[in-house]
């Protein structure tokens, strides 16, 4: 999250730089916990202008084809991807309805467009799930200042997908499907987001941006 600082003491004695950073731990899937780190914030004279949702699992090896997918791999995927987003969002559009509104995004996933994901019923439907909920959300509050897009990575090599990236063989399968013809990075990912955090992406709300080398044209 981004937040909007505290404005600055008028003690001219307390010359100390400003804290840019309020770090909370708290569990995602739970209201309860999700309310009070907003609140937390919001008494340390915090809000938010700009918030990423971008909590998810991927269960290799668990998640599964439908026939074949255990009830609580589904419920610890949709707890964690799909719960944890929409109270993430729920809670940052009540403290954005109170400051004149901000940009929320989400992170999407190939997964919920296409029938990529086929054996992995439980991530690929909470993916669909937020792509939903950004357009939802969006049209329920563009008229109050709140903007919501969804990030759509494609293949991104990070720590959720080692599973294939420390697989040659898997990865080259994946690679080979990718037009630019290579994995993307965190970094491809972060410059959409920065883009629709800022005011230059004004005009920008209930969309999906795809970041994923062309994966999804074919």
């Amino acid at each position: 999250m981004r937040w909007r600082a505290p404005p600055a003491p008028d003690d001219a004695a307390a010359a100390a730089p400003p804290r840019l950073h309020h770090p909370l731990a708290i569990d995602i899937s739970s209201e309860p916990a999700v309310e009070a780190g907003f609140a937390e914030l919001a008494e340390a004279g915090w809000s938010p202008d700009m918030v990423v949702a971008n909590a998810g699992v991927q269960l290799f090896g668990q998640d599964a084809k439908i026939a074949d997918l255990d009830l609580a791999v589904w419920q610890r995927t949709v707890d964690v991807n799909l719960t944890s987003t929409m109270l993430t969002v729920k809670h940052a559009v009540r403290s954005m309805l109170t400051t004149g509104g901000g940009s929320i995004i989400l992170t999407g996933s190939p997964t919920g467009l296409t029938g990529e994901g086929n054996d992995f019923t439980s991530y690929a439907t909470t993916k669909a799930g937020i792509h939903g909920l950004a357009r939802t959300v969006a049209a329920a509050y563009a008229a109050d200042g709140i903007r919501v897009n969804a990030v759509v990575p494609g293949y991104t090599e990070t720590p959720l997908v080692t599973t294939i990236s420390d697989d040659p063989a898997e990865r080259a399968a994946i690679v080979g499907r990718i037009p630019m013809g290579r994995p993307g990075t965190p970094a491809d990912v972060e410059g959409i987001m920065v883009f629709l955090a800022s005011d230059d992406a004004a005009f920008a709300t209930g969309a999906l941006f795809r970041v994923d080398g062309g994966m999804t044209s074919l």
